[in-house]
């Protein structure tokens, strides 16, 4: 059930501008979740660890995001 509610989410975010930009200002995984309680999916943070790059690059639209919320202050 939770990765049907993450994966509907996906769907969602890449057709929303709002949540895509609520998603952008994002500072964790648990901060994600919350934004998607708030949409009406539920699902783990450790949910989104599992994402491949691609599913996380659409969570975003961009890498940054994934940088910043997946690794935290990650050094290149």
């Amino acid at each position: 059930m939770p990765e049907k509610q993450l994966k509907a989410f996906l769907a969602k975010v890449k057709g929303d501008s709002i949540l895509q930009e609520k998603l952008k200002a994002a500072k964790s995984p648990d901060e994600v979740v919350s934004i998607a309680k708030k949409y009406g999916h539920k699902f783990s943070a450790d949910k989104l660890s599992q994402l491949s790059e691609d599913e996380l690059e659409g969570l975003a639209v961009g890498g940054l995001w994934t940088k910043t919320v997946m690794c935290g202050p990650c050094v290149d």
